[in-house]
C-alpha cells in the first residue's frame, strides 16, 4: 500500500474499474458495477462511504444515478468521472466533486480523500460553530444590545410587540451625511433622545 490506509469502502460504478485501481493500492475497498441499475443494486445491498461515478454509462447516465443515490441516502458523498466539463446544466446537482479523468488517477485519489476526511471535517466544525455561537447569547440581552454591549431593557422572557432590527437602519442620518452615532442609537432605543 502506498500512503494511507483506509478501511473505507467505495462503491465504483464506472465501465473501466481497472481505471480505479490507485484507489485500491491506497487502501480503500472496491464495489463495483459497471452499469446504473448493478450500481444501485449494490448502493441498496451493502454500506459504502462514497461512491465513484461515471457520467457516460450507456442507459441511465450519471446524473439520474447520482440523484437516486441522493434520495435515498444524502449523506454518502458523490464522485462524479467525467471525460470533459461540457455537460447538461442539472448534471451535478446531486454530486460532491467532479474529476475529469484526464486530471489522472492521483487527482481522482487526492478527491475521494478531500469528500471522505476534509468535507465532512469541515462540516462537523461549522456545526460546532453555530451550536457554540448560540450559546453565547444570553437570555435577557437582545442581538442589538449585545452587538452594543447594554443590557436589555425589557424581562428575558417578554417580546416586543413590533421587533427592532438588529442593526440600526443607515437611512438616517445625523445631518452631516453621516449614520447616527451609537449614543444618539442608544438614546433612540431607551427612548431618552430629545429633539
Amino acid at each position: 500500500m502506498n500512503g494511507m490506509t483506509t478501511n473505507s469502502t467505495l462503491l465504483c460504478i464506472h465501465r473501466d474499474t481497472a481505471e480505479l485501481s490507485l484507489l485500491k493500492e491506497n487502501g480503500y475497498e472496491l464495489a463495483t458495477a459497471t452499469n446504473g441499475s448493478d450500481g444501485l443494486k449494490l448502493f441498496m445491498s451493502r454500506p459504502v462511504h462514497a461512491v465513484i461515478l461515471e457520467y457516460h454509462l450507456g442507459l441511465l447516465d450519471g446524473a439520474t444515478i447520482a440523484d437516486q443515490i441522493k434520495r435515498i441516502r444524502p449523506e454518502v458523498p458523490v464522485v462524479m468521472l467525467v471525460d470533459h466539463v461540457e455537460l447538461p446544466a442539472d448534471a451535478l446537482k446531486s454530486v460532491d466533486a467532479l474529476v475529469v479523468k484526464s486530471d489522472g488517477p492521483h487527482f481522482l485519489l487526492a478527491t475521494v480523500h478531500f469528500v471522505l476526511t476534509v468535507k465532512p471535517a469541515q462540516h462537523h466544525e461549522s456545526k460546532i460553530r453555530a451550536k457554540a455561537a448560540s450559546h453565547l447569547r444570553r437570555p435577557g440581552r437582545s442581538r442589538a444590545a449585545a452587538d452594543l454591549g447594554m443590557a436589555s431593557p425589557r424581562p428575558a422572557d417578554s417580546r416586543p410587540a413590533n421587533p427592532r432590527p438588529a442593526n440600526p437602519p443607515l437611512l438616517a442620518t445625523d445631518g452631516k451625511g453621516a449614520p447616527f452615532s451609537r449614543d444618539v442609537w442608544r438614546g433612540i432605543r431607551n427612548g431618552t433622545v430629545q429633539s
